[in-house]
């Protein structure tokens, strides 16, 4: 059975990719058969699976565009932990996704089990500030934001 998340460890930032449980990845494998589309209630359990969820292409170590690429940077950046599917080993699972958002493209980030956007939005908001604000908002504390106020820690101890 193919693996649909990988683990990622980096070693500045821990990163966290989990497996599916067995009866989702049974699930998926059999949908994968009949090639229909992940239904709405099994979309809703892994969009839910963690604070912060990624459907892309490949996986955290191998992202297999550079949108999706570019997504597991930004996480990366933020020392975010998070699922991610690869939306290339489930025809049904990638069109699901796409079903589910209404979204037309991969990859897709959801935060709280709510989708954010792909890409091009990520990183608006990466560069903007609003997603250390987001991830805040579920708990999240982005390393970005740590290593700022360290910063500026040290330079009040100056």
């Amino acid at each position: 059975m193919n693996r649909i998340c990988q683990s990622l460890r980096h070693p500045r930032y821990r990163i966290l990719a989990t497996t599916a449980p067995e009866s989702l990845a049974r699930f998926l494998a059999a949908d994968a058969a009949t090639g229909a589309a992940v239904d709405k209630a099994t979309m809703d359990k892994l969009v839910r699976t963690n604070k912060v969820v990624v459907f892309m292409k490949g996986n955290p170590q191998a992202p297999r565009c550079g949108f999706s690429n570019a997504v597991v940077q930004i996480m990366r950046m933020h020392g975010v932990q998070y699922d991610a599917h690869d939306v290339l080993q489930n025809e049904s699972l990638r069109q699901g996704v796409k079903d589910y958002t209404d979204w037309p493209t991969i990859p897709q980030v959801f935060i709280d089990g709510e989708f954010v956007g792909g890409c091009d939005i990520l990183l608006q908001m990466h560069q903007s500030g609003d997603l250390i604000e987001e991830l805040k908002k579920v708990g999240i504390v982005s390393e970005l934001l740590k290593a700022e106020e360290a910063k500026q820690q040290d330079d009040k101890a100056k």
